[in-house]
C-alpha cells in the first residue's frame, strides 16, 4: 500500500554492526568534545536505529519535508546525539560533520534536545520525558485521519518513536497507551530502550510491573526482542507493520553498551565521558577510526538508506498530480497550512446575525457556534475533548473519530487532558489538520506542559477552554480558575483570547485561526454574555488587542476602564454610572493582551488615554494588568480563591460589580 516500496539492500552482519558502531562513535566523540551529553541512549538504541533506517523507514534525506515520509520522534530527547548521528550518517545537509563536532555549541542545529526542525529532518522539539510519545500519537492520528480522506496511494507511512523508561513513567505516557490502543492506530509503532536503568540507578527503585503487559492489556501488539540483535530487531519491526494494532517493541538493551567503565551502570546515562573512555570504547569495539570519522565503505551504506525511497517519493508526487484538480488543490492547501476560500465569509456572516440575534448566549456556546458555521469551509478541523462534549458542545454535528471511522473529526479524550494537548501537537506538527483541544480552564495546568511545547514549537494549536471564572457558580473553588489567564499570559508565544459577547468571539476566532506561528488560546465564559458591540461588524476591531469600545462623552477622557470578556458589559454599566456624575470615562475592550502588546507606542496611548485615571475589572487575580495601570491605576477582581454560590452573589461577594469600579474610579479622581 502507498505504492510500490523499493527493497532495501541486504546488509551483511559484520557491515551491519558497524553501521552501528558508527553511531556510537559519532555520539562518544561529540559528547566528550562538548564536556557532557547523555550517552546512554545513543550507545543502547544503535542497533535498533540501524534496523529501522536501513530497513524499515520511508525517507528521503534529499527532501525532509517529504509529506508522506515516515515519521521519527526522539521521545526519549535527552539522547540526541543518536537523533543527530543518524540524520548525518543518512545525509541530511543540515547535519555535516563539521556541525556534529560543535554538539551542544550555541547556533548549532545539535542542540542538547532536539528543537523542531522540519528541513533539517528533527519533527519535534522533546526533552520533557512523555511528551514525544504523546505528539507521536497525534500524528498517528492526523495520518489516519488524512489517510481516509485520500486514499492510501496518497497518504500512507507510519509514526515510530524512540521510548524510554521515563516516557512510560510519566503520568502522559499512560494516558497515551490508553488512547492509542483504543482508537487502534495500527501505523503507530513504539521502539522502547529496555536497559533497566535510571538516573538514579535500577528501574527496580521505583517500579515493578510489567511494562510490556500494560501495553498488551490496553490493546497493543508486543514483540520483546534483543535490542543487539539487529536482525531480531528488524522482524519485530516487519511484524508490527503487518499488524493492525499499535505496536510496542520492548528491545532488552544495554545502557551505553560499548563503554567499559559504564556499561550496563548508573552513570552510563549521563556520566561525563573522557577522551580515556573513548579510547576504551575503541579497543574494546575493533574501531581504529579517528574521533568523528566514519570508514568510506560504512557511510556509503548510510548514505545509501538516506536515498533508498527516492524512487517512491516520485511516484508519490506523479499520484498527487493525477488527482482530480480540486482535491489535489484541497490536499495540497492542506499541507501548507493555508486556510480555504469562504472562510471569512462564514465569520462575517455569523457577527452580522449575532448582531441582530439576540438572547446573551453562554460564551464556550458562542464559540460552539461559530465552529459550527464553520464546518461547511473548514473540513480540516479535528476536535479533540476531555470528556466534556455536553458542556463545551464544540462535537454539534461532527461524527467521532474512531477505530472504525477514521473520517470522524472529534476525538473522545476521555479524561486525559495532558495526553489531550500533547496530542494535539502531534497532528499539528504532522500537518495536514488543524486541532482543537477543548476542556475547563480549570483543567488547563494538566495541559500545561503540551501547551508550554506547542508555544515553544511554534505550533498552531487552538487551546478553547470554557468555564473561565467565578462566573460558572456552585461548582466553587475548585472549577474557578482565578489565576489561569495570568498563568496563560505569562507564556512566551502564546496568545489568549477572551472575548466580550459574540461578535468579539468571532473576531477572537477570525485573529487565532490566522496566526500561524504559535498556539493560541480562546477563553469564554460559562455564563451568558450581553451583546456589547453595536455596529462595526464589518470591521474587526479586535485586531490591534485592544480597543476603545465606548469613548467618553461631554469633556476630555477622565477616566479608562479596562476590561476583558464577561466583565466588558460589568465596565459599561460602572461607565453609565460616571457618567450619570459628570465623569467623562471610556470603556476599553481587551480581548487578547498579547496582540495589544505588539501595537506601536501611539496606538495604546491612544486606547489607554494618556491622562486618563485607568480600572482595569477582571474576574481574576491582578499578576500582570499593573503594566497598563501604571502606578496610579485600581484594579477590581480576585485577590484569592472563589467560592460556591450563584454566579450573581459571588461577584457581588468579592466585589466585582459596577458599583466597585466606578467607586475605585471616583477615588482615585479624588486622589488626583
Amino acid at each position: 500500500m502507498g505504492g510500490q516500496r523499493v527493497p532495501a539492500r541486504a546488509v551483511e552482519a559484520p557491515l551491519a554492526g558497524r553501521m552501528a558502531h558508527a553511531i556510537r562513535f559519532l555520539a562518544i566523540d561529540a559528547i566528550v568534545r562538548a564536556g557532557e551529553g547523555h550517552q546512554g541512549v545513543p550507545l543502547g538504541m544503535a542497533e535498533i536505529a540501524t534496523a529501522l533506517y536501513t530497513r524499515h523507514l520511508k525517507f528521503d534525506a534529499a527532501c525532509p519535508t517529504w509529506p508522506d515520509r515516515d515519521r521519527v520522534v526522539l521521545s526519549n530527547g535527552h539522547g540526541s546525539m543518536l537523533l543527530y548521528a543518524l540524520l548525518h550518517l543518512t545525509g541530511h545537509a543540515a547535519f555535516p560533520i563539521e556541525e556534529v563536532r560543535r554538539f551542544r555549541e550555541f547556533g548549532s542545529p545539535c542542540e542538547g534536545h532536539p528543537e523542531r526542525d522540519l528541513a533539517a529532518g528533527i519533527e519535534v522539539t522533546t526533552g520533557p520525558l512523555g511528551q514525544g510519545i504523546a505528539n507521536a500519537l497525534g500524528m498517528a492520528v492526523a495520518e489516519a485521519s488524512l489517510n481516509a480522506r485520500y486514499g492510501d496511494g496518497i497518504v500512507h507511512h507510519h509514526t515510530y518513536a524512540f521510548v524510554g523508561d521515563g516516557c512510560l513513567q510519566e503520568g502522559v505516557g499512560q494516558e497515551m497507551l490508553s488512547l492509542a490502543g483504543h482508537l487502534r492506530l495500527g501505523r503507530l509503532i513504539l521502539l522502547w530502550d529496555d536497559n533497566r536503568i535510571t538516573d538514579d540507578g535500577s528501574t527496580e527503585l521505583s517500579i515493578s510491573e510489567d511494562v510490556a503487559e500494560r501495553c498488551r492489556v490496553a490493546g497493543w501488539h508486543v514483540v520483546e526482542v534483543d535490542g543487539h540483535d539487529l536482525e531480531a530487531v528488524s522482524g519485530a519491526i516487519a511484524a508490527a507493520k503487518a499488524d493492525p494494532r499499535p505496536s510496542f517493541i520492548a528491545c532488552r538493551t544495554t545502557i551505553a553498551k560499548g563503554l567499559p567503565r559504564l556499561q550496563g551502570q548508573r552513570g552510563g546515562h549521563s556520566a561525563r565521558l573522557f577522551a580515556e573512555d573513548a579510547a576504551q570504547a575503541r579497543e574494546a569495539l575493533r574501531w581504529p577510526h579517528a574521533p568523528f570519522e566514519v570508514p568510506p565503505e560504512v557511510l556509503a551504506r548510510w548514505r545509501e538508506a538516506g536515498r533508498r525511497a527516492q524512487p517512491e517519493r516520485d511516484a508519490w508526487r506523479r499520484r498527487v498530480a493525477a488527482l482530480p484538480a480540486a482535491q489535489r488543490a484541497e490536499f495540497e492547501r492542506r499541507l501548507v497550512g493555508e486556510l480555504p476560500a469562504g472562510w471569512q465569509q462564514a465569520l462575517a456572516a455569523y457577527k452580522q446575525a449575532a448582531q441582530s440575534a439576540a438572547p446573551a448566549a453562554s460564551g464556550i456556546f458562542l464559540s460552539a457556534e461559530i465552529n459550527e458555521a464553520l464546518d461547511p469551509v473548514l473540513p480540516e478541523r479535528l476536535v479533540a475533548c476531555a470528556d466534556l462534549e455536553a458542556p463545551t458542545n464544540h462535537k454539534r454535528g461532527l461524527a467521532a473519530f474512531t477505530a472504525t471511522d477514521r473520517l470522524g473529526r472529534y476525538v473522545h479524550c476521555g479524561v486525559r487532558e495532558h495526553v489531550m494537548g500533547a496530542m494535539a501537537n502531534g497532528m499539528a506538527a504532522h500537518g495536514g489538520v488543524l486541532p482543537l483541544a477543548v476542556t475547563y480552564l480549570a483543567f488547563a495546568d494538566y495541559e500545561r506542559p503540551a501547551m508550554r511545547m506547542a508555544a515553544l514549537m511554534g505550533l498552531p494549536v487552538k487551546f478553547v477552554f470554557s468555564h473561565d471564572s467565578i462566573g460558572i457558580g456552585r461548582n466553587g473553588p475548585t472549577h474557578q480558575p482565578v489565576e489561569g489567564l495570568a498563568a496563560l499570559r505569562a507564556m512566551p508565544n502564546m496568545r489568549v483570547f477572551r472575548p466580550a459577547d459574540a461578535v468579539e468571539a468571532a473576531e477572537c476566532w477570525e485573529l487565532a485561526l490566522q496566526h500561524r506561528t504559535g498556539p493560541c488560546s480562546l477563553v469564554f465564559a460559562r455564563q451568558a454574555l450581553p451583546l456589547v458591540r453595536h455596529g462595526h461588524a464589518a470591521e474587526c476591531l479586535s485586531r490591534h488587542g485592544a480597543y476603545v469600545l465606548m469613548e467618553a462623552e461631554g469633556a476630555a477622557r477622565q477616566v479608562t476602564l479596562l476590561a476583558t470578556g464577561s466583565e466588558v458589559a460589568l465596565a459599561l454599566h460602572a461607565r453609565g454610572l460616571l457618567q450619570a456624575q459628570g465623569v467623562a470615562t471610556a470603556v476599553v475592550s481587551m480581548p487578547c493582551c498579547e496582540i495589544f502588546d505588539e501595537q506601536d507606542e501611539a496606538y495604546r496611548q491612544q486606547v489607554l488615554g494618556r491622562v486618563a485615571v485607568r480600572v482595569a475589572v477582571e474576574a481574576a487575580v491582578r499578576f500582570g494588568w499593573d503594566r497598563y495601570l501604571g502606578d496610579s491605576g485600581a484594579f477590581v477582581g480576585m485577590r484569592g480563591f472563589g467560592a460556591s454560590g450563584p454566579a450573581e452573589q459571588l461577584y457581588e461577594h468579592f466585589g466585582i460589580t459596577a458599583q466597585a469600579v466606578a467607586g475605585e474610579a471616583l477615588r482615585l479622581l479624588r486622589r488626583a
